[in-house]
């Protein structure tokens, strides 16, 4: 094992270059995610970091990498706002030019955020999940109770925003919370490591998404083993967070272990050890015929009248020239035509962002054939059947379809939560029942 692995580069499927690393040459390959941003060649200057890496490494082939916007990664523009989505893109590029074709994910703090979304959205490249002092929502509800007003969540991230711009040395402040017992040198090295890692407005953008951010209905579609790990009096994130982890990941485990420190990096030998158990006595799980999909429907608005009104031969034409052009969006997309659904489509996506993309895109194309479409979009765990999907994801997502006019592209309140931070616009719809599917949904739509 060399001193300082050297930095190499994947490239995303929108262009952005990700730096990454690689140490070790066991057999399990583990992707670590660090805490909201890094700096993986400024990390191996921090004591505390290189021995949590080298610990990992010593049973592991250990995968690091720079999110997109942070550290040696391709900074984010000005305005732009990242996804979790876009994360999971990041991800499976890293994983691609790393050479590892499934991966244990180590995830601490708000990392878990992305870590769940990517093993809910690719099952067949996760081959473990480690949630270590993580969270699937940190924002308080009404079936969420022990969680952090919104409101004061938000005042955080503005606040502490404010403080970096006015001093370089609040950028380590949060590490007196997070890590109560961490050493003065830890926290100094930490402020530094802090700002090489993310400009202001970086930090700001991923804080935003890390403490509003919401991926508790991706839980149950999780299907690698977990382990959760949390601290008996961690302030941050502890046993209530842990615990609804656990109930809701499927044969989740869940250990509490003693202290207070949130981040793995501080004191976390013993998170380690059971990391280390955890993984090297665990089998891959059998390839599963569920996945997780964002489903998108589309429907044309008043095809029998419009039917009637041209005439058999003429309403093929139009029908086959529709075909085309929502075929043509759902390549430029990567979308994935299911099958045709009476006059319209079903198909699915990786995530929520790109379908809702596509969904537009549909809508403005078929306009110039004079013909109005509504659009539906729901993400959940779909049931496969051969070239078909099945399940409660996609009799909602039909259903979510209908409640929409002409144009309107309509989503549940699983993909607002999923997409939170994009930039997306939405119109709350209301509450409504949906035909077949216990409960009832709040339904919104897509402002353009």
């Amino acid at each position: 094992m060399t001193a300082v692995p050297e930095t190499q580069y994947a490239r995303t499927s929108d262009g952005l270059h990700i730096a990454y690393q690689v140490l070790g040459d066991a057999p399990i390959d583990v992707l670590l995610f660090g805490f909201q941003g890094s700096h993986i060649e400024l990390a191996w200057e921090v004591p505390a970091f290189v021995q949590v890496y080298r610990h990992l490494a010593s049973f592991s082939r250990l995968i690091l990498y720079d999110i997109r916007g942070s550290g040696m990664s391709d900074p984010l523009g000005r305005s732009d706002q990242p996804t979790l989505e876009e994360f999971a893109n990041d991800m499976l590029a890293v994983l691609d030019a790393a050479g590892s074709e499934r991966a244990a994910l180590v995830a601490n703090n708000m990392a878990g955020l992305m870590a769940i979304f990517f093993a809910a959205s690719h099952p067949n490249r996760t081959s473990a999940l480690v949630l270590d002092g993580c969270y699937a929502r940190l924002a308080r509800a009404p079936d969420y109770p022990w969680g952090v007003p919104e409101t004061a969540l938000a005042n955080a991230v503005s606040v502490s925003a404010d403080a970096r711009l006015k001093s370089a040395s609040s950028a380590g402040e949060g590490i007196r919370y997070l890590a109560p017992h961490a050493s003065p040198e830890f926290r100094d090295q930490f402020a530094r490591y802090t700002r090489s890692a993310l400009s202001p407005g970086a930090s700001r953008a991923i804080s935003e998404m890390g403490v509003l951010g919401d991926v508790r209905a991706l839980l149950p579609a999780i299907q690698a083993p977990t382990l959760v790990l949390y601290r008996a009096e961690d302030r941050f994130a502890g046993k209530p967070h842990a615990a609804y982890l656990a109930d809701h990941i499927g044969g989740a485990r869940l250990v509490e272990l003693p202290g207070q420190d949130n981040l793995i990096f501080v004191d976390g030998d013993a998170d380690i050890d059971e990391i280390e158990e955890f993984l090297t006595g665990t089998r891959h799980a059998p390839k599963s015929d569920r996945v997780l999909a964002t489903v998108l429907f589309t429907d044309i608005v008043g095809s029998t009248e419009r039917a009637a009104e041209l005439g058999d031969r003429k309403w093929r034409d139009l029908l086959d020239a529709h075909d085309r052009t929502v075929r043509r969006q759902l390549e430029r997309f990567g979308g994935k035509e299911v099958n045709t659904v009476g006059d319209g489509f079903l198909a699915t996506f990786d995530g929520p962002g790109r379908a809702i993309e596509c969904a537009c895109a549909i809508r403005e194309a078929v306009r110039s054939l004079g013909i109005e479409v509504r659009v539906g979009v729901h993400t959940g765990e779909c049931e496969v059947r051969g070239d078909d999907l099945g399940g409660i994801a996609v009799h909602v997502g039909a259903r979510v379809s209908a409640f929409g006019g002409p144009g309107d592209v309509v989503v549940s309140r699983t993909v607002v939560d999923l997409v939170a931070g994009s930039g997306i616009e939405f119109e709350d719809r209301g509450e409504h029942a949906l035909k077949g599917v216990p409960g009832t949904w709040r339904l919104y739509a897509v402002i353009t």
